[in-house]
């Protein structure tokens, strides 16, 4: 795939260092980036909420040595201000985070709990059409019985916004079909400026949170409301499913895992061989042990367990079945 790439462009990193999991997800992370990626020569920035009235308590990252270590691999921790979100919807930190980034440079975000597994410097990204995650499942909207259906209910949406919905749709894709809608989920996404794509991204988010349309009165919006507002933003913006080819990222040069568990029962081998190879030195495993889910997954073999649970080549079709399968065993780790 690398002779398709064609010429690069220079990009940042975003991702959020938060105190607990994700401080640990992002040295993974980073480790991964610095191991499979040497001649990334874009800026990783790891974006930390600060304290305030929107936090019961501290966010920031925990620990000098996990802040000394993220350094040491090329990090560059950076706070910003929690002013719509905090602890009542902290995925909205990847929303609000966007505004520390350098204006009209491009970027890409995404989760911590993502290993990089191949040459990002290899992924054609057009930053002029964003787009996002297309490893997802149907998880919003939930139609009721008597309620609006999947058209009605995204068709309000995009009526709020002024945005064109029929050009949004597949039409390979059955009516009332969730893949007939555009959905992704928020594991990665890109544009070529941060300050336009996070200003969309937090005027579409919280005009859904706080006026949201008649026909969302059945939907939960806690936790999918930044997957609700992101492919509003992206068709917004002249970007889709379609904008970059598939084998990338969620492919052979990221895998976002989510949780360790799934990973051992899911995921590729060179998966699980770039994870054991990036938390084997010393000075890393000596930060990641902090972490009880690292330790005994990675560490003290529990992730091979629950790897044997399961044929790779056979795995249930819904993810609630491999976590289900998970949890029986008393595996479950997060």
């Amino acid at each position: 795939m690398a002779a398709q790439a064609g010429k690069r462009h220079p990009f940042n990193i975003l991702i959020i260092g938060q105190g607990g999991r994700l401080q640990y997800e992002a040295v993974m992370f980073c480790a991964s980036l610095r191991e499979t990626s040497p001649d990334f020569d874009g800026r990783v920035i790891v974006a930390e909420p600060q304290p305030g009235p929107l936090w019961k308590g501290d966010p920031r990252i925990q620990g000098d040595e996990t802040a000394r270590l993220l350094d040491e691999l090329g990090a560059e921790i950076i706070p910003f201000e929690s002013r719509h979100f905090g602890q009542a919807y902290p995925y909205g930190n990847k929303i609000e985070a966007l505004r520390i980034l350098p204006e009209g440079e491009p970027f890409v975000f995404f989760d911590t709990d993502t290993l990089v597994t191949g040459d990002l410097m290899d992924v054609p990204f057009d930053f002029d059409r964003p787009s996002a995650s297309l490893r997802r499942e149907g998880t919003w909207p939930k139609p009721e019985l008597y309620g609006p259906g999947y058209t009605d209910i995204w068709k309000s949406l995009y009526d709020k916004f002024g945005l064109d919905f029929a050009s949004s749709l597949d039409m390979s894709q059955p009516d009332e079909f969730w893949k007939r809608y555009l959905y992704f989920n928020a594991g990665f996404f890109y544009y070529r400026c941060p300050a336009e794509f996070g200003a969309r991204f937090e005027e579409y988010a919280l005009a859904i949170r706080d006026d949201p349309p008649p026909e969302l009165v059945c939907q939960e919006l806690n936790p999918w409301l930044d997957q609700v507002a992101l492919p509003l933003v992206i068709h917004s913006l002249g970007g889709g499913r379609d904008t970059l080819p598939p084998g990338y990222l969620d492919g052979e040069t990221t895998c976002h895992y989510r949780l360790l568990p799934l990973l051992y029962a899911r995921e590729s081998e060179r998966v699980v061989e770039v994870l054991h190879e990036v938390t084997t030195p010393n000075r890393i495993k000596k930060v990641l042990k902090e972490y009880d889910p690292i330790k005994r997954m990675v560490y003290q073999g529990r992730g091979f367990k629950v790897r044997d649970l399961f044929d790779q080549d056979n795995l249930p079709r819904k993810e609630q079945a491999i976590r289900n399968k998970i949890k029986r065993n008393g595996f479950w780790m997060r």
